[in-house]
């Protein structure tokens, strides 16, 4: 189309019109927000969200196995060297969740287990599945 179409049909819808292929033969362009361009492509370029906003979960058992809470211990260690938070999820199941006192030894013992160092952020509490808490990297 001709470029003062183009500029009329901008104006109408309050956009700009950017050139996005100049070596092309006739200019490649297209209608849109400029600002709103600009800014997608400034996030683009950043990747995103920035280093240690990530939430990351581990779930454990109240009957895992003591191989499977190093492996985990292992996991959280990686997440936290990242800096990212990680959610520990112990679930609890039927008569487990009668039992809710052994399931805070066993978290305890676990948290035990974690190498790298963490604060917490959010501290052991109870909800309708089981146990949970929020850690962060130090």
């Amino acid at each position: 189309m001709p470029l003062h179409e183009a500029l009329r049909i901008a104006q109408e819808n309050n956009l700009d019109v950017v050139e996005v292929g100049p070596t092309s033969q006739p200019p490649l362009v297209k209608i849109l927000d400029y600002g709103k361009y600009q800014y997608q492509k400034e996030r683009s370029q950043k990747g995103g969200k920035p280093a240690g906003q990530e939430v990351k979960t581990v779930q454990i058992g109240f009957r895992t196995g003591a191989h499977d809470l190093h492996v985990r211990a292992t996991q959280i260690d990686k997440f936290l060297s990242k800096k990212h938070r990680v959610k520990i999820e112990m679930k609890l199941r039927g008569r487990e969740k009668a039992m809710a006192a052994l399931g805070r030894e066993k978290f305890q013992q676990f948290l035990q287990l974690i190498g790298e160092s963490y604060s917490v952020e959010t501290p052991l509490k109870s909800f309708p599945g089981g146990l949970g808490m929020l850690v962060k990297p130090t």
